[in-house]
Formats: structure tokens, sequence, C-alpha cells
């Protein structure tokens, strides 16, 4: 089978929940044998007009930068580049233009369209943006990450038949080879931005003064200096570790060491972190958002907490201290590699099968 994806910007450019997420899906592919291309903005130094990596092979489009506006130059090469590979499926990340125009090259490639839409749209988009609404409606499918973006992307018009959920996925065998780091009781891992929330968590940590306990915050960004100076301001400084940004194989090991895992981000697509600390045994503190999908993850699993107020908080970090404490939990499984990615070709061999030209 013969897959091209359509991203403009791809994770060499710029990582980001979508960037990342696409990455993995074309290098499993590929790794299963697949032929997978992805049409993309160039990021890599010469003139020759394709890349390979990881088995990957990428495709410059054009050959200038990625913007905040995605280009019109790249909308109007893409049906010819796509018509060229005559790809049996073709998945493209949801930027309307790139859609619209992956959704013309699919007619003339005789291909199917698959769009991934990651992020959660804003609310009251379906009004605000035709093209949105048109990008939802004109795939073969829409492929979204959790129950939470699905719900948005139906309110933008696509019809609930063709939208499926499949969830990123994680490296549970690194899981289970990782070395435990001891040290944390509690961790918190995001970027720290607008939308981090680490103030819910700083705050019941504040009430929990009387116990006996240590936190350990990975991530950067805008607002560490915020959060530093708030820990600093509770007088738990000497409790609460800043360690920055780590990649997933330090991170891994601390979740393992680890009692317990707070997510209380207000916007979150898939909380991979959220589940990699859930494998490892982890007990989840999860603060409801509307906008965020945490709540998904600990809705029917145990060891797991679901929380609406800073009473409930400290409340359930109290409670999930006095659970055993595990490094692997083989309820997550579920989510390895292999078996979201046998997701992803049952929706390819689904939409080829309905495809009027297969």
């Amino acid at each position: 089978m013969r897959v091209a994806f359509v991203a403009e910007v791809t994770a060499q450019h710029e990582e980001t929940g979508a960037t990342r997420r696409l990455r993995r899906t074309a290098e499993l592919l590929a790794t299963r044998g697949y032929e997978v291309t992805i049409f993309c903005a160039q990021w890599w130094d010469g003139e020759h007009e394709s890349f390979e990596q990881t088995d990957v092979t990428y495709r410059a489009v054009t050959t200038d930068p990625p913007r905040k506006t995605p280009s019109r130059r790249f909308a109007l090469s893409l049906p010819g580049e796509l018509r060229r590979m005559r790809p049996d499926v073709i998945h493209a990340t949801a930027v309307p233009k790139h859609v619209l125009a992956a959704k013309t090259a699919s007619k003339f490639a005789r291909a199917p369209l698959v769009v991934d839409w990651y992020e959660v749209p804003p609310a009251g988009a379906g009004t605000a943006s035709k093209s949105l609404r048109m990008a939802a409606r004109a795939p073969d499918e829409v492929i979204t990450p959790s129950e939470t973006v699905k719900t948005r992307i139906r309110e933008l018009g696509a019809s609930s038949d063709d939208v499926r959920v499949i969830p990123n996925s994680i490296d549970v065998d690194a899981i289970h080879n990782a070395q435990v780091v001891d040290g944390a009781d509690i961790v918190y891992s995001r970027r720290l931005d607008e939308d981090a929330n680490l103030e819910s968590l700083l705050l019941a940590l504040a009430e929990l003064r009387d116990r006996g306990w240590h936190a350990v915050v990975i991530g950067d960004g805008p607002t560490r200096k915020q959060y530093e100076r708030q820990v600093a301001d509770l007088r738990i400084e000497d409790r609460v570790e800043f360690t920055g940004a780590q990649p997933p194989e330090k991170r891994v090991p601390v979740f393992r060491g680890a009692n317990v895992y707070v997510q209380t981000a207000r916007k979150e697509a898939f909380p991979t972190d959220l589940l990699r600390a859930l494998a490892c045994g982890c007990a989840g503190v999860m603060e409801y958002h509307v906008e965020s999908s945490a709540h998904e993850l600990v809705e029917r699993e145990e060891r797991t907490f679901r929380t609406t107020s800073e009473q409930e908080l400290t409340d359930a970090l109290r409670s999930a201290a006095d659970l055993p404490e595990l490094t692997e939990n083989d309820a997550f499984e579920k989510y390895g590699h292999r078996p979201v990615l046998e997701q992803y070709l049952d929706c390819y061999r689904d939409v080829r099968d309905s495809f009027g030209f297969f």
C-alpha cells in the first residue's frame, strides 16, 4: 500500500502534538513495509526534491519555510504532486486549505482522503469559518485522537459515521525496559504555557504541607518563571523540583518511580504523558476541563481520580498517595504502537473498500 501524507509543517520544522503524531504514524507504517511519502515544505539542506529519513520519504512541495498562515503555493502545487505518486490513500493534517486541495487531488489520483484532525477547533468555529466546515465535510474519513475532538468536528458538520477515534500510541516495550528512578512522589509534565494550569496542583500541594511528599514538574515554557514564583510564595519550593523539558526516555523512568501523576491542563487533544504515566503504574489524578480529553483515559480505569474543584483535587491526592505503588500497568497495553497502528490500517482498508474507484 502506498500512503501519501500531506503536512506542510512536519516535526522537523516544529515539534507539536500534531506533528509528532504524524511522524510516529508514518514511521510505524514504514517499519511494516508500506511505501510512505510525506508531502511537505522542504526542511533539509540542498536542492534535491526529496529526502529519506527512517524509511520515510519526504517530498518538497515548496521550498519556502512554513509560516503561521498556510501557504497558498503549497495548496496549489499539491494536486499535481499527489497525482504523480498515485497513492492508495491520502492522509492529510487538518489545515483547511490543504484538505480541500488534497480532496481535489484524491479525485485525480483516484485515492480516498483521510484527515487526521488533532487539535480541538475553537468553540464557535463552525459559525465563524466556512473553510473549517468545508474541511470537516470533505474527507472520506476523519480521524481524531479523542471523543472530545470528535464531538467538535461533528459540530462543524462531519457525519458521525465518517469520524473515528484513534488514540496516540506509546512504546510499551520501552516502558517495560526502562529503569525505575525513585525520588518523585507526584509528577506533572507538560509544556508550561497559558493552558498548563499548574497553579491548580500547586495550590493543592500547599494544602498538603503536613504530609510527606516530593513533586517533580517536567517541562518548560513561557509561564515557568511564574510558577516558580508561585512555589516560592506558597513556601513549598524545597519540595517542588522543576527539571525543564525532558525527552520521553528520561520522563518514563521518573514515571515508573512515582506514585501519582497529575493532569490539570485546560486544553489537551490527547494527554500522551498521562497515558505513559498510567502505563508506568502511576495513580492518575485528572482535573476536568471541557477542552481536555484527559477524562477519557480515567473514566473506566482503576487507580484514577477525576476532579472538578480545588478541594476535590486535594482529596484525590490524599487518596491516590495511599494506593499501592506499581511500576507497570498492563491495562494500557492496548495503546501500544502495534495495536494502534492496526486501527490506522483498518481505517485505510475501510475507506478504500468504500471508495468509488475500488
